[in-house]
């Protein structure tokens, strides 16, 4: 019982903490996307600007559930703490890029972000493995997404320059 606790601490904790970095970068696009983002030409494959909101919540939700799945584990473990690490940067990263993209209205230095934002998550995803398989499993859909996003992101910028 007190090992099932400490895990829905941690998921808890994780998940709402992911989704605060979520509410700040949607903060932050908030006013460009009717304005400058609207104004922007899309590759063809552009979602529409309603599927971004619930499918980074459940992003977000699912990267909680796997960073609590790893914190139960024990914080005091080296490969926890790694895998951690790791996590926490690509989430620093990831709440950049909104700030790069919408903030700063620089799709191409967001290229760069984005690049750094894929790397870490694939090193968060390969720390995770060793610590807890199931919890590097629950980031493959945000991988997938990201890789998504790397190509409009890619295409925003060529069409706009």
């Amino acid at each position: 019982m007190k090992r099932r606790l400490k895990t829905l601490i941690g998921i808890s904790f994780f998940v709402i903490l992911c989704l605060s970095i979520g509410g700040l970068s949607g903060f932050i696009t908030q006013a460009a996307i009717p304005t400058w983002y609207a104004g922007l030409e899309k590759p063809f494959f552009t979602p529409p600007n309603w599927l971004f909101a619930p499918v980074w919540t459940t992003l977000y939700c699912l990267m909680g559930i796997a960073a609590g799945l790893v914190w139960a584990k024990g914080s005091h473990h080296k490969w926890v703490k790694t895998a951690l690490y790791h996590f926490g940067a690509q989430l620093i990263v990831n709440g950049l890029w909104s700030i790069v993209f919408f903030g700063l209205k620089s799709p191409g230095i967001a290229l760069l972000v984005i690049g750094l934002l894929l790397y870490l998550i694939i090193k968060t995803i390969y720390w995770f493995k060793i610590v807890n398989k199931p919890s590097a499993y629950l980031l493959y859909p945000y991988v997938a997404w990201v890789s998504f996003a790397s190509f409009l992101n890619l295409g925003i910028y060529y069409l706009n320059n």
